[in-house]
C-alpha cells in the first residue's frame, strides 16, 4: 500500500524531561476567571449529580469503592475476578476460592453501598467466607466444609459473584447479545463503540480468530446500524496486537508486510458499512510501529472519502500531543477526515515497570496522574482547535475533566464524549439533561468470561486506587471544592512534575549504585544509533593462540607476586576501579555486542542485556566492596579491649567461566575476585576466546595492574592445568556439574591450603502450572525461558509441568507462538532464535532429539535454516518428570502432565532430580506458590513470570546441590567468600590502665 507522495515519518523524543514538559503544559493552563467560575458550576452539578443518584457512582463504580484495592477484601476480590471463572476442575477452584477468602474480611464486610450489583456479589462473597471458619487450616478447610454444607457452596455463591461482576462489565458475551442489549437504547440515540475482548494474539491462530471475530462484528454491526450519518453510527476498536502475533518494533519489516494488508481489509469493510473504525491504543514501545501501520491503511486510496477511520490516543503519554499533531498532518495530506479517541491510558503500572526493567534514560509516560490531567486538557484544546480534520472523542469519568472540555469548546459540536459501559452513568445522565446538544458514545466490551478477566482487572487498578477521580467522586468525605482542585494547581511549578516516590531508571539502586544502561528497540532513533555503533565496531575475529600448560603454570607465580601489592590496595581504590570498568564497558557497548553476536551467536536484545549485567556486576561489587572492605567491623566485647573483624583477600583465584555467558559472567568472577583483594588468573571458554581479550583489556585500561590479572586461552586441559598448581588461593568455576565434579576432586587431593571452590553449574530447571494461571502469561513465559538464547542458559527452562485439566490448551498456545519465532542471522534484529554455539552442541542436541521422537509424544518441531550450528525450538510431551535424568543445554522443553491430587509426587520427582537452580510457579494460589517454595530448596524461584535474567543486586543467582555451592552470584554474601576473615583483639588498658573508662566515670 504505497502512498504518494511518501507520508512523513514519526519522530518525537521518546521520553522527554516532565519539568520541561509541564514548563509548556502550565503555560496554557490558566483560563480567564469567568471560564474558571463557568467549570467549577459544571463540575459541582456534575458531581452533585453522582452524589445524589439513587445508586450513587452506578454498578460497577459502586463495586470498585466498595472493594478498593486499599483493603484486603479488594486485593482478593481482584485475583479471584481475574482467574476464577477459567478454571475447569473443582479442586483447584475450591482450593483457590479459599486461599482469597481467607485474606479478606468477606464474612463480616459492612456493605456502604444500596447499589443491586455490590450487594449481590457482596452476599455472595460473604456466604462463602462465611463457610471458611476462622482458624481453619488450609488444609483442612475443604474436608470440614465437606462435612457441614458441601464444597461446592462456596464454589457456587463465589463463581455466582464473579460471574455478576462479570456482567456488569461486559455489554454482551456475544456481539450479536451485545447488539440486542444496545438497540433499546440506540433507538434513542446513544452511539456505542463495541469492543472486543481478548488477549493480543500469540499465535497465527489466534490472529486469524481475532480477525475474524473483528469482521465478523462489523457485519453484525453494520446490519443493525441505521440510517443515520457519520459521526452519529456505532463503531468498532480493533487492538493492533490481536491481529499479529510478533506485533513488536524488531519484527517491523514483517509486520508491516502481514498486517497493515489484514487492517486495511477490515478498515474497507467497516467503509462499506460506514461505521467508525478506531486503532486502539498499544504500549509505547509499540507506538512509532502502530503509527506506521495505522498511516499506511489510511493512505490507501480505497479509503478516500470516508471519515470514519480513527485512532486511540493515550495522554499519559509524553508523546500524546505529537502524536496529534501527526496525525492531523497526515489527515490534510490526503485531505481527508478522520476521529480521535483521546484517553488517560490503561497500562500505566505496565510503563513503569518495563522502563525501569529495560534500564532508559527515562519514562515515556507521566509518573503524577495531575500531569496526565493536565496534559489531557492539553491535547483536548489541541483536538478542538483542530476540527472539522480531526472529529474529537473524549474518553472520561472525570467531573472536572468533562466540565472543562464543555466549556472550552463553547458548544456541543463537532465533538463527542465517551464512557465505559457500567460506568459514569450519573455523571453523563446529568450532562445530557442539561446539555441535550451534548453527545456522548458508550464503549462497550465485547466477550465471554474468559476474555473479560484481562480487561477487569484493568478496570479495577485504573479505578479502584483511592487517588482515582471515581473512587473520591463517590465519596462525600471528600469535599466538592477538593475534587475541583486544577491539575495546574496541584503540580504548582515544573520541578514538581516528576513523582518523588519513582526514581529514574538508571537511579534505581541508589545510594548504592546506579543501574546500567539499556536501549529501547521501539524508538527508532535509538535503535538506529546502537546498530550504527555495532557495525562501525565490527572487526574480523582473530586468531588466538592457545596458552601451553607451562605457561599457565608460570602465569599463577606471576600473579602470586602481584597479589602482594594488589592485596595492599584500599577497598576504595579498587572499588573506584570497578566503577571505572563498567563505564568503560557501556562506552564500549557497540564493540562488544558487535563480538557477543559473532563470536558467541547472540542476538540483539540477549547482547544488550548481557553488557547491562556485566556493567552491573562492577557497580554492584564495587558499592559492596566499599562496605565489606572498608574499616574493620568492631565488635561487642568488655571495657579496655577493642575487638575488630575484617576481611583481606586470599591468593590468587583462578576464573573458569563460560561460553554461554563470556563476558558477564567472565567479567562477574573476575571483578568479585579482584574487589576482594585476589590476583586473578582467568581461563574463558575456548570458543570466545577474543571477548575475554577485550574485556580483560578494559579492566587493565580502567586501572587493575597487569600484575593482579593476568589471562590464559586454551581447552579444558589449561583450566585443569590451572587447578593442579599449588600456589591458587581458590577456583571459580561456571560450568557443567561434571568439570564442578572434577575440579572439586582435584583440589581435594592436592596437599597444602583447602582452597575455596566456588562453582554454579546447570540444572533440570522446572516451571510448576496450574489451573488458576493464565495461559497467555504462560505462553510468553515459557517461550522467553524456553527458547532465548537457543535454550543456553543455565536457568533456562527444561521441565514444563502442566495441570492436566488445562494442559492441551497451554501447549497448543506455546507451540503456536513457537512457531512464529525467527531463527537466523544473530545479527538480524528481527532474529528470535540464533545457533547453538558449536557443531559439537548441535550433534548433541540433534541426538537428543531423534531420541525423544522414539520414546516421547512431539508437540512442536520448528524449521532450522539448512547451514550453520541452528537448532529449531522442539516440545515434547513426556510421561513423568523423572524421565528427564540430565541438563539438555539447548531450545528443548520437555513436558510433563499432572493430576491436582498427585501434585506432591511431581514436587518428589522434581526433587529426586538433585538439581536446584531455577524454578517456576505459575500460580494465583498463595498457599500453593508458598508449598512448592517449602518443599523445594531450588536457588532461584520465580511466581508468574519467566525464569530467565536474573539481575544483579536484585535477583542473586545460584542453586545448591548439582547446581552448584553458592553462595549466589550479584549477592550480599558472594564477595565475602573470596575473602579471608581476620579477627584483631587489642588489649586497649595495657599501658597502665583503662584511660578511658576512668576519664568516662562520673
Amino acid at each position: 500500500m504505497p502512498s504518494d507522495p511518501p507520508l512523513a515519518e514519526f519522530t518525537a523524543a521518546y521520553a522527554p524531561d516532565d519539568a520541561a514538559l509541564a514548563a509548556e503544559l502550565l503555560t496554557t493552563a490558566t483560563l480567564p476567571p469567568h471560564r474558571e467560575a463557568q467549570i467549577d458550576a459544571i463540575a459541582t452539578d456534575l458531581i452533585s449529580a453522582i452524589r445524589g443518584s439513587e445508586h450513587g457512582l452506578g454498578g460497577v463504580e459502586a463495586m470498585l469503592r466498595e472493594f478498593a484495592l486499599s483493603t484486603k477484601e479488594g486485593l482478593a476480590l481482584m485475583v479471584l475476578a481475574e482467574a476464577l471463572l477459567r478454571v475447569p476442575d473443582a479442586a483447584t477452584a475450591d482450593a483457590f476460592i479459599e486461599d482469597k477468602l481467607g485474606q479478606g474480611d468477606f464474612a463480616h464486610h459492612r456493605i456502604k453501598s444500596d447499589a443491586v450489583l455490590v450487594n449481590a456479589s457482596a452476599w455472595a462473597l460473604g456466604l462463602s467466607a462465611r463457610l471458611v471458619l476462622a482458624g481453619d487450616t488450609p488444609q483442612g478447610t475443604l474436608a470440614a466444609l465437606t462435612r457441614r454444607i458441601g464444597a461446592p457452596a462456596v464454589r457456587a455463591a463465589t463463581r455466582q459473584a464473579m460471574r455478576l461482576i462479570g456482567n456488569h462489565f461486559v455489554l454482551g458475551e456475544t456481539i450479536e447479545a451485545a447488539l440486542a442489549r444496545a438497540q433499546p437504547y440506540a433507538r434513542e440515540g446513544s452511539r456505542y463503540s463495541y469492543d472486543m475482548l481478548g488477549e493480543g494474539a500469540r499465535t497465527a491462530a489466534d490472529a486469524e480468530r481475532y480477525y475474524q471475530s473483528y469482521a465478523d462484528a462489523i457485519i453484525a454491526i453494520g446490519r443493525r446500524a441505521g440510517n443515520a450519518a457519520l459521526p452519529a453510527r456505532p463503531g468498532i476498536s480493533v487492538k493492533l496486537s490481536a491481529l499479529h502475533p510478533r506485533f513488536e518494533a524488531i519484527n517491523r519489516d514483517r509486520v508491516m508486510r502481514e498486517l497493515s494488508s489484514r487492517l486495511l481489509e477490515l478498515a474497507q469493510l467497516a467503509k462499506s458499512h460506514d461505521l467508525a473504525f478506531t486503532v486502539d491504543a498499544e504500549e509505547a514501545d509499540r507506538l512509532e510501529l502502530s503509527l506506521e501501520v495505522f498511516a499506511a491503511c489510511f493512505a490507501d486510496p480505497s479509503l478516500k472519502g470516508w471519515d470514519g477511520y480513527g485512532l486511540a490516543v493515550q495522554a499519559y503519554q509524553k508523546r500524546a500531543a505529537t502524536v496529534i499533531d501527526h496525525v492531523a498532518k497526515l489527515a490534510r495530506a490526503l485531505d481527508r477526515r478522520m476521529m480521535l479517541r483521546l484517553v488517560k491510558g490503561a497500562y500505566w503500572d505496565t510503563e513503569i515497570k518495563r522502563t525501569q526493567e529495560r534500564g532508559l534514560a527515562d519514562y515515556p509516560v507521566f509518573t503524577r496522574k495531575p500531569m496526565t490531567d493536565l496534559n489531557y486538557l492539553h491535547c483536548a484544546r489541541k483536538l478542538l482547535a483542530l476540527r472539522p480534520h480531526l472529529f474529537p472523542q473524549f474518553a472520561s469519568h472525570n467531573a472536572l475533566t468533562v466540565a472543562t472540555i464543555l466549556a472550552e469548546a463553547g458548544h456541543c459540536d463537532g465533538y463527542e464524549f465517551q464512557r465505559l459501559h457500567g460506568m459514569g452513568e450519573a455523571l453523563y445522565a446529568r450532562l445530557l439533561a442539561d446539555h441535550p446538544q451534548a453527545v456522548c458514545r458508550i464503549y462497550a466490551p465485547v466477550g465471554g468470561h474468559r476474555d473479560l478477566l484481562a480487561y477487569l482487572v484493568r478496570r479495577l487498578l485504573e479505578n479502584g486506587a483511592n487517588s482515582s477521580f471515581v473512587a473520591q467522586a463517590g465519596d462525600d468525605s471528600v469535599p466538592i471544592a477538593e475534587l475541583l482542585t486544577r491539575p495546574a494547581t496541584l503540580i504548582g511549578h515544573p520541578e514538581n512534575a516528576r513523582n518523588s516516590a519513582i526514581p529514574l531508571p538508571r537511579d534505581l539502586y541508589q545510594p548504592q549504585r546506579i543501574n546500567s544502561r539499556g536501549v529501547e528497540f521501539g524508538d527508532r532513533s535509538a535503535l538506529a544509533a546502537l546498530l550504527g555503533d555495532i557495525e562501525s565496531a565490527r572487526r574480523p575475529l582473530p586468531t588466538v593462540a592457545s596458552t601451553t600448560p607451562e605457561q599457565a603454570a608460570a602465569t599463577v607465580t606471576a600473579a602470586r607476586k602481584g597479589f602482594e601489592s594488589w592485596s595492599r590496595t584500599s577497598g576504595d581504590h579498587r572499588a573506584a576501579i570497578l566503577q571505572r570498568a563498567g563505564d568503560l564497558l557501556e562506552q564500549h557497548r557497540g564493540e562488544l555486542i558487535a563480538l557477543l553476536q559473532d563470536e558467541g551467536g547472540k542476538t540483539l536484545d540477549d547482547c544488550v542485556a548481557e553488557v547491562r549485567e556485566a556493567v552491573d556486576y562492577c557497580r554492584y561489587y564495587a558499592s559492596e566492596g566499599r562496605r565489606l572492605f572498608g574499616e574493620p567491623l568492631v565488635l561487642p566485647g568488655p571495657t579496655g579491649e577493642r575487638n575488630t573483624l575484617a576481611l583481606r583477600g586470599r591468593g590468587v583465584f583462578v576464573a573458569i567461566s563460560p561460553w554461554n555467558f563470556p563476558l558477564a559472567i567472565f567479567l562477574g568472577q573476575i571483578t568479585a575476585a579482584l574487589m576482594a583483594g585476589n590476583a586473578v588468573v582467568a581461563k574463558p571458554a575456548e570458543q570466545t576466546p577474543v571477548i575475554a581479550e577485550v574485556a580483560v583489556r578494559l579492566l587493565h585500561e580502567a586501572g587493575v595492574p597487569p600484575a593482579a590479572l593476568h589471562l590464559v586461552q586454551g581447552d579444558g586441559r589449561i583450566g585443569a592445568a590451572l587447578v593442579e598448581q599449588r600456589d591458587i588461593a581458590g577456583v571459580v568455576f561456571t560450568g557443567s556439574t561434571e568439570v564442578a565434579r572434577a575440579i572439586n576432586r582435584t583440589l581435594a587431593a592436592k596437599d597444602g591450603p583447602i582452597v575455596p571452590l566456588i562453582a554454579e553449574t546447570g540444572g533440570i530447571n522446572a516451571m510448576i502450572v496450574d489451573a488458576t494461571a493464565l495461559p497467555e502469561q504462560v505462553a510468553d513465559d515459557v517461550i522467553a525461558s524456553a527458547f532465548r538464547s537457543a535454550g543456553q542458559r543455565c536457568s533456562a527452562l527444561r521441565l514444563l509441568c502442566v495441570q492436566d485439566d488445562v494442559v492441551d490448551r497451554v501447549i497448543a498456545i506455546i507451540a503456536g507462538a513457537a512457531r512464529e519465532l525467527t531463527i537466523g542471522d544473530p545479527r538480524d534484529p528481527a532474529t528470535h532464535v540464533g545457533p547453538v554455539i558449536d557443531a559439537e552442541a548441535k550433534t548433541r542436541l540433534d541426538t537428543h532429539i531423534a531420541a525423544m521422537k522414539r520414546e516421547a509424544q512431539l508437540h512442536f518441531a520448528g524449521t532450522a535454516p539448512a547451514s550453520g550450528n541452528f537448532v529449531a525450538p522442539h516440545i515434547f510431551e513426556l510421561s513423568r518428570a523423572s524421565q528427564l535424568t540430565e541438563e539438555v543445554f539447548g531450545p528443548i522443553l520437555h513436558v510433563v502432565r499432572y493430576k491436582a491430587a498427585q501434585f506432591d509426587d511431581l514436587l518428589n520427582d522434581i526433587a529426586t532430580t538433585g538439581y536446584a537452580l531455577t524454578l517456576g510457579v505459575q500460580s494465583r494460589i498463595d498457599d500453593t506458590i508458598a508449598r512448592v517454595i517449602a518443599q523445594l530448596p531450588t536457588g532461584n524461584v520465580y511466581v508468574n513470570r519467566n525464569i530467565i535474567g536474573a539481575v544483579v543486586g536484585v535477583q542473586p543467582f545460584g542453586g545448591s546441590g548439582l547446581s552448584g555451592t553458592g553462595p549466589k552470584a550479584g549477592g550480599p554474601h558472594y564477595l565475602p567468600r573470596f575473602a579471608l576473615e581476620q579477627t584483631v583483639s587489642i588489649n586497649t588498658a595495657a599501658a597502665g590502665g583503662n584511660a578511658a573508662l576512668l576519664t568516662g566515670r562520673e
